[in-house]
């Protein structure tokens, strides 16, 4: 551990350690914060939840979350295939599946355990089958800027999880220019053989800047590789774009059967942290097959299944958002009204989704930035400097009002003209 010691000192020695906040209350977008550093409370107006259509703190979704808790408990002790399924998870994959036009969902914890486990259900399958034998290669393609559960589970794609020394035919994992679908065609024509198992796996909308994958583009390269799989991960799009929020196909006039009528194979991982008001993921196909293959995976036959309160939660929130998509459209409205406020200021915003991205000059402390809006205006924003090129991250809600955005907006201004000079356009 001298190593790990040595190491931690030095970068708090460097300032690379981030500012730690604890929650005491949340009403809204007012938070009651405590600085850990110094035990300072204050309340803020937060810029940086994920709760984007505001449903965390709904009474009609706290209430199922109670009910259940009522019914079921606060766990339910054991894995899904097990004796750890429960009628509300079947009632969630349902709703996923009906949101997302495609029938076959399975649940998981989080997105990580979701991707990790889809690695080990697609590339390696499960157990020895009689008269089976797994011999094709799989090729993975993935966006250079794709989410790091994506490149965690990707990274370890090569062996089947719980089998260090298993032997399954090999993973080979390639990533391609960032939203280019002109790289993902070079890539596919370079790499790809003709016994490969193809999936292209990408981020539907980058959760660091805030723009979103080239769908259409994708599919026309993809139809030329018959059977080829494309996993979109749509944590920052459901709830977010298109017009009833169902995501990326949805934003592009879609459905996932215009994939498979191309001949690729359409996957989407749903996570419930950002619009369902909960936590957990799913991956949804309209490959039976894929769902009892997923349901025996490491990540889920090793891990308890989802909380009866999360699952009511999410559950609710996606019925919420079927029924009345109305948020949506208000969370798209405020998204183009505070990036067209930060436009006219001059700050350069990028991407085009409620994840609004505003980059700094180099030479300007992103968490300086952070701590001077917290503590000189009261207002919570992500400052960014450890995984990605230094900016500040914003998040827009449904909640947030014209007034707290103006608000918002000013003190960035006020805040920028105390610690650099803005670069002004030709």
């Amino acid at each position: 551990m001298q190593t790990v010691k040595e190491y931690v000192q030095r970068w708090y020695q460097s300032g690379l350690d981030p500012d730690e906040y604890i929650c005491h209350k949340k009403q809204g977008n007012s938070v009651e914060i405590e600085s850990a550093a110094t035990g300072k409370r204050q309340t803020v107006l937060t810029f940086c939840t994920n709760d984007i259509l505001g449903f965390a703190q709904e009474e009609a979704v706290k209430q199922v979350a109670i009910d259940a808790i009522h019914q079921y408990g606060t766990s339910n002790s054991a894995t899904s295939v097990l004796s750890g399924r429960i009628d509300l998870h079947r009632q969630l994959e349902n709703e996923i599946s009906e949101f997302k036009h495609l029938p076959h969902t399975q649940l998981f914890l989080n997105a990580w355990m979701a991707m990790q486990g889809l690695m080990d259900a697609f590339c390696h399958l499960a157990m020895p089958v009689p008269n089976f034998e797994h011999t094709r290669e799989t090729l993975i393609l993935t966006d250079i800027l794709n989410h790091g559960c994506i490149v965690s589970a990707i990274a370890n794609a090569g062996t089947r999880s719980g089998k260090v020394f298993g032997h399954s035919p090999r993973v080979r994992v390639k990533a391609y220019r960032h939203c280019d679908v002109k790289d993902l065609s070079r890539k596919l024509g370079r790499y790809a053989r003709p016994d490969d198992r193809i999936m292209v796996v990408s981020d539907a909308v980058f959760s660091m800047d805030g723009d979103i994958a080239p769908l259409p583009g994708m599919l026309e390269v993809m139809q030329n590789y018959d059977g080829s799989v494309l996993l979109m991960d749509e944590a920052h799009a459901s709830g977010a774009i298109g017009s009833t929020g169902r995501g990326i196909y949805e934003y592009f006039g879609i459905t996932p059967q215009h994939a498979i009528e191309r001949g690729v194979v359409p996957l989407i991982m749903t996570t419930f942290s950002k619009f369902a008001a909960s936590a957990g993921a799913a991956i949804s196909s309209h490959v039976a097959e894929l769902k009892p293959l997923l349901d025996i995976s490491p990540t889920s036959i090793g891990t308890v299944s989802l909380p009866a309160p999360t699952t009511a939660a999410a559950l609710e929130s996606i019925r919420q958002v079927r029924q009345s998509p109305e948020r949506v459209r208000t969370l798209q409205e405020n998204t183009h009204y505070l990036r067209s406020r930060l436009a006219e200021q001059g700050f350069e915003a990028i991407g085009e989704t409620n994840v609004v991205p505003v980059i700094l000059p180099s030479e300007v402390d992103p968490k300086e930035f952070g701590r001077q809006m917290m503590d000189n205006y009261g207002i919570w924003i992500s400052p960014i400097w450890f995984v990605a090129k230094p900016r500040l991250r914003i998040t827009v809600n449904a909640l947030h009002t014209t007034e707290e955005m103006d608000r918002l907006v000013d003190a960035m201004v006020a805040i920028r003209d105390l610690l650099y000079e803005p670069t002004i356009s030709a």
